[in-house]
C-alpha cells in the first residue's frame, strides 16, 4: 500500500480529532463579524476557497480567499488565516512577514518545528494529520474540518460519509474514463477544484473543475463518450441529463461533498495503479515548494 492511500484510509480518524479540537483553539479561530482571508498554495488554496465558502454559509462574515502570492495587499482585513502543511511554502512564509504588525495570522501546519511557527502570531497544529506522500490528502481535509466545526457546520455524518466512501466500491469503469471535469456549487467548487489536482497530480490525468453552473458555458463541449462529469453536492436542474445526452457519463455525489472528495482522491489512486505510476511521488513536484529568493 503506497503512502498516499494509507494516509486516505485515516481521513475519518483526523476528521474526528480535528473537529474536536476546534473548540480549544476558538479564541485564535476568526470571530464572526470579522473580515477574513483564508490563504494557502496549490491544495491548501483549494481548502481556502471551500473555508471561505462555509463561512459564508454560516453567515459569519465576509470572507475571501487567495493564493498566497495573490493576496491584495490594498484590503483590509481583521484577520488571515494560512493553511500550510509543511510550514516551509515560500510563498505562504513571505505573506505572514508581510502581514506581520498590520494583521493578525492564524496558521493551521502539520509541523510545528517549521519557520511557520515564528513567522505568523497564533498556531494551530495538526500534527496527527502530516503526511509522508507529497500528495495531500487527510492534512487538506482534517484542516477543513476543524474550520468547518469552528463555523458550527460540521456533523458526524461527514465521517460516516467518509467511511463510505473508503467502503464501497468506485463505479465500475470509471479507472478507464480518458478525461474528468468536477464540478460544485458554493464552497463545493473549491473541493472540485482539489479533486482535479488530485488526477492531474496522482495520475497525470486530463482533469478540469468548474462551477457547476458554468459547465454549459462552453467546457460541456468537450464531454464526450470516455469522460466522466462527478459532481460535488447537489446538481443544477437538468445538467445530469444534459451530460448524458453528450454520451459522457455523470457521477451522482450523494454522499458528504467532503466525503465525495476521497472518493475522487481513491479515483486518482486507482487511475494511478492502473496506469503504473506511483501516486507517492508525482513527478515534477516536491512535498514543499521552496524558492530560491533570487528566482522570484
Amino acid at each position: 500500500m503506497s503512502h498516499v492511500e494509507e494516509e486516505l484510509n485515516s481521513q475519518p480518524e483526523c476528521w474526528t480529532r480535528a473537529a474536536a479540537q476546534a473548540a480549544e483553539h476558538r479564541a485564535v479561530l476568526p470571530a464572526p463579524g470579522e473580515r477574513v482571508a483564508v490563504v494557502g498554495c496549490g491544495t491548501s488554496y483549494f481548502m481556502a476557497q471551500a473555508a471561505a465558502g462555509l463561512r459564508e454559509v454560516a453567515g459569519q462574515g465576509e470572507t475571501d480567499a487567495f493564493a498566497a502570492s495573490e493576496f491584495p495587499h490594498g484590503r483590509a482585513y481583521d484577520r488571515v488565516v494560512a493553511l500550510t502543511r509543511s510550514g516551509t511554502t515560500t510563498e505562504v512564509l513571505e505573506l505572514l512577514a508581510r502581514l506581520r504588525g498590520r494583521t493578525r495570522t492564524v496558521a493551521l501546519t502539520a509541523d510545528p518545528g517549521t519557520p511557520v511557527t515564528a513567522a505568523t502570531d497564533d498556531l494551530v497544529v495538526l500534527d496527527y494529520a502530516d503526511e509522508r506522500s507529497v500528495v495531500q490528502t487527510r492534512f487538506a481535509t482534517a484542516a477543513l474540518t476543524l474550520l468547518r466545526a469552528h463555523f458550527g457546520l460540521h456533523a458526524d455524518a461527514a465521517v460516516t460519509d467518509a467511511r463510505t466512501a473508503l467502503a464501497a466500491e468506485l463505479p465500475q469503469g470509471l479507472v478507464d474514463c480518458t478525461q474528468f471535469t468536477f464540478l460544485g456549487r458554493g464552497w463545493t467548487v473549491g473541493l472540485a477544484n482539489e479533486a482535479g489536482l488530485k488526477m492531474r497530480e496522482a495520475a497525470l490525468s486530463w482533469a478540469e473543475a468548474y462551477p457547476a453552473m458554468e459547465y454549459r458555458h462552453g467546457p460541456i463541449s468537450v464531454t464526450t463518450e470516455g469522460t466522466a462529469t462527478w459532481m460535488f453536492g447537489e446538481a443544477p436542474e437538468g445538467l445530469a441529463e444534459q451530460v448524458g445526452a453528450t454520451g459522457g457519463r455523470w457521477v451522482r455525489g450523494d454522499l458528504d461533498p467532503l466525503a465525495e472528495l476521497v472518493r475522487a482522491q481513491r479515483l486518482a489512486v486507482a487511475v494511478a495503479v492502473a496506469r503504473g505510476l506511483d501516486p507517492d511521488r508525482p513527478r515534477h513536484l516536491t512535498r514543499s515548494v521552496i524558492l530560491d529568493p533570487r528566482h522570484h
